[in-house]
């Protein structure tokens, strides 16, 4: 219970979104981030920077999606959770790490498309996967050790149980002082806002230079780019803005009752379309490469190997 008294929020909706969402985003997005996975790790050559980003947003989705059966089942039952506190904390963990990863994997594509295309002479130097793996490796270490201390901290303690067994959310407020709000402020910061920022910027910049050169090449460049805001507009930026209104309720620094029900609510539809990020990122693959096409994802989805009839893969 929080400083104003007001009772918890429910939403009946939640029961039946999250399944559906999670559902579209298994059959969808799970067949078309392995395929580009395999063939982005494996296929393409010479392997550059952009490869190596790719690959790493398709794992960090990967890792989204192999927490969802888990949630689906949670949330059919009505949010309350029968698998125990230690599968609750690891696929939490896992389930909003992967989303903070995915959200930096996609900034690094945007920083590198803007080089390329602002800075050509600079990006002829860092095209090389040297940097992009040492970045990569950088990322996930910072994951790997942000994980490994949030769970070494034991586990997470709810507040009201008549509401069931709550599996990352409905914390105790002990348990957000201990080491919920340090945690939400960082990925807040760090995971959310400056990311967003980043791409917000960068990108727009990057397509009004390309869109002044009247080639097929960029054209289909600007497209891409046009693709990530997009996906940055509908799936990561109402998550960042709600999440930043969730954070100052629980800081107490929003009190009214009718506006943390609000939000509670808000809170709901926005975790479901950052999920949606796992399906619409195979459109980013697929926009990215030049002799790339879903028969090919098809293939390697079903029988692990690429037709190589088109010769090697290649990246615009």
């Amino acid at each position: 219970m929080n400083v104003t008294n007001c009772t918890d929020p429910l939403a009946e909706f939640q029961y039946h979104l999250f399944p559906a969402v999670y559902i579209l985003a298994l059959v969808v997005g799970l067949p078309g981030n392995l395929a580009a996975f395999f063939v982005f790790t494996f296929r393409i050559t010479p392997r550059t920077a952009f490869s190596v980003y790719i690959s790493n947003l398709a794992l960090a989705d990967i890792g989204i999606l192999c927490t969802l059966p888990f949630r689906i089942h949670y949330h059919l039952n009505r949010n309350n959770w029968i698998f125990g506190n230690s599968a609750c904390l690891l696929t939490g963990t896992l389930y909003f790490a992967n989303i903070y990863m995915s959200i930096c994997f996609m900034t690094c594509i945007c920083v590198d498309r803007y080089v390329a295309t602002v800075h050509p002479h600079t990006y002829l130097r860092l095209r090389g996967p040297r940097y992009s793996l040492a970045v990569s490796v950088v990322l996930w270490s910072v994951a790997g050790v942000a994980i490994l201390i949030f769970i070494l901290m034991g586990p997470l303690t709810i507040g009201d149980e008549s509401l069931g067994q709550s599996c990352f959310e409905n914390f105790a407020r002990a348990e957000w002082e201990k080491r919920l709000r340090l945690f939400s402020i960082l990925g807040l910061v760090f995971g959310s806002l400056v990311p967003s920022v980043i791409i917000l910027v960068c990108y727009p910049l990057a397509a009004r230079r390309i869109s002044m050169i009247k080639t097929q090449t960029a054209q289909k460049a600007v497209g891409v780019i046009y693709t990530i805001l997009a996906i940055t507009l509908l799936c990561f930026l109402p998550n960042h803005v709600v999440y930043l209104l969730h954070l100052l309720q629980r800081l107490d620094i929003i009190q009214s009752c009718p506006t943390r029900d609000a939000i509670y609510s808000a809170r709901r539809v926005t975790m479901a379309l950052v999920t949606l990020n796992t399906c619409l990122d195979p459109v980013l693959y697929y926009m990215t490469t030049s002799h790339f096409s879903w028969e090919d994802l098809k293939r390697t989805w079903l029988w692990g190997t690429v037709s190589r009839r088109r010769g090697v893969y290649t990246i615009t």
